[in-house]
């Protein structure tokens, strides 16, 4: 196994064969540009690439690691991608001098995390959310329809998706504020204003785009991870009350479009191939253009902390696993272009809430609670049916290899209260 001579632990996130890419700043100055991530430190990529170490002619004068989004790298192809990684992983390898030993260069290129600000990595043009999950689709429908209509008829046939709104997709320790609209209670016959009561994360994870398919094109199956140039954690908020009053006949609304959080280190896919996995088997026959030759999952573990304003430390209240995922990443790219959408260049797809099979692998309070029905006791005595202002999620994933994780790092985001209703309705 090869090894970096920056020291990395074997719990760690960040090691050699991982090397994710995320746009900071220092906080000591200077502007933003691309870096990966190794061990507790981020290596600038653009002081490589000024130094002449990344000759791929591909990007020659394209300055893509002096940006402040990832776009002009993704743009290019997956054999680049393939080349800067492998030529990075040279570089960082305990065995290669130029970098090693050179301790002014180094002194350049490194900076510890601690004091680096992350960015939001991707300029994201357009966000598509599915709902990929037959366990979440099960859980969701058995709660609002009974079990025997609990799945659509379209759901095993089909990746249900929806349009998100890419402008408020927010990077990881952003605060989110507890949202305002219409709900309608049982207490009375018509609508009313407020903040949500029923404050809702779901865990999910998403991918970026990286060359896109022209209008009225699509994108085969098998082809479609071609495109796909790495992947994030996803936390997509829900105001669970607004929600249920708004979304027929066209689906959600102001109840997801007030925030969504992903994580700021963008892992390769080429990272992830050590823990391909077959995904479930199909219970209908899929149409042609969804069936997909080879294994297209990955062993990715999940869990969520909730961490409240009295409590000491965080409490996990899920574990789940990519490979629950009915839909494939490349079905949902296959099924989102079949009648000619064209993607681009740093949109993102989501997974949609990712459960499992067991009571502790539901992805959402929603489920986790059964409609905030089953509270769930907090280490401190408090309970939770949903979200209270001043509680802390943390998702986090990653891949346990031989003595050594490909993580995702974390997404992490507070509850702020709503606004004063006064300020809104001025």
């Amino acid at each position: 196994m090869t090894h970096s001579f920056i020291e990395v632990k074997a719990d760690s996130h960040f090691p050699i064969q991982n090397l994710p890419y995320g746009v900071f700043q220092p906080k000591n100055g200077g502007s933003p540009r691309v870096g990966v991530a190794i061990g507790d430190f981020v290596l600038d990529l653009s002081v490589i690439e000024d130094a002449g170490l990344l000759n791929i002619p591909e990007l020659q004068g394209k300055e893509v690691f002096k940006q402040s989004t990832l776009n002009a790298f993704m743009t290019t192809n997956r054999k680049v991608w393939s080349t800067v990684r492998t030529s990075l992983q040279k570089l960082l390898s305990s065995d290669e001098p130029t970098l090693r030993d050179n301790s002014t260069l180094r002194d350049q290129a490194f900076y510890q995390q601690k004091d680096v600000e992350m960015l939001l990595p991707v300029e994201i043009g357009d966000y598509t959310d599915f709902y990929a999950s037959k366990e979440h689709a099960m859980n969701v429908g058995v709660m609002f329809r009974g079990k025997e209509n609990a799945l659509m008829p379209n759901w095993l046939n089909l990746p249900v998706g929806y349009h998100g709104r890419a402008s408020s997709i927010v990077s990881s320790g952003t605060d989110v504020r507890r949202p305002l609209g219409q709900m309608k209670t049982s207490e009375s016959d018509t609508p009313v204003f407020g903040p949500s009561l029923r404050f809702d994360f779901e865990l999910e994870m998403g991918w970026f785009i990286g060359p896109g398919n022209d209008l009225g094109k699509s994108i085969p199956v098998d082809e479609a991870e071609d495109h796909i140039f790495g992947l994030v954690l996803v936390n997509d908020w829900s105001a669970r009350d607004i929600q249920a009053w708004e979304y027929q006949p066209l689906g959600p609304f102001l109840g997801k479009n007030f925030a969504t959080s992903i994580s700021p280190w963008v892992v390769p896919l080429e990272a992830l191939e050590p823990f391909r996995v077959d995904g479930p088997k199909p219970e209908v026959e899929q149409l042609p253009y969804l069936q997909q030759s080879g294994k297209g999952s990955f062993d990715i573990q999940l869990e969520v902390h909730l961490r409240g304003e009295r409590m000491d430390s965080p409490q996990r209240i899920c574990q789940s696993n990519f490979r629950h995922l009915y839909w494939s990443m490349a079905q949902q790219i296959a099924h989102h272009t079949v009648g000619g959408c064209n993607l681009r260049t740093g949109d993102l797809l989501a997974s949609g809430t990712i459960s499992g099979s067991t009571p502790e692998s539901r992805g959402s309070l929603l489920e986790l609670t059964w409609g905030g029905s089953e509270p769930i006791q907090m280490n401190n005595g408090e309970q939770r049916n949903w979200l209270e202002d001043g509680d802390e999620l943390t998702l986090t994933a990653w891949c346990q290899g031989d003595g050594y994780r490909i993580g995702f790092g974390e997404v992490t985001g507070c509850i702020l209260p709503a606004l004063e209703y006064s300020k809104v309705q001025k």
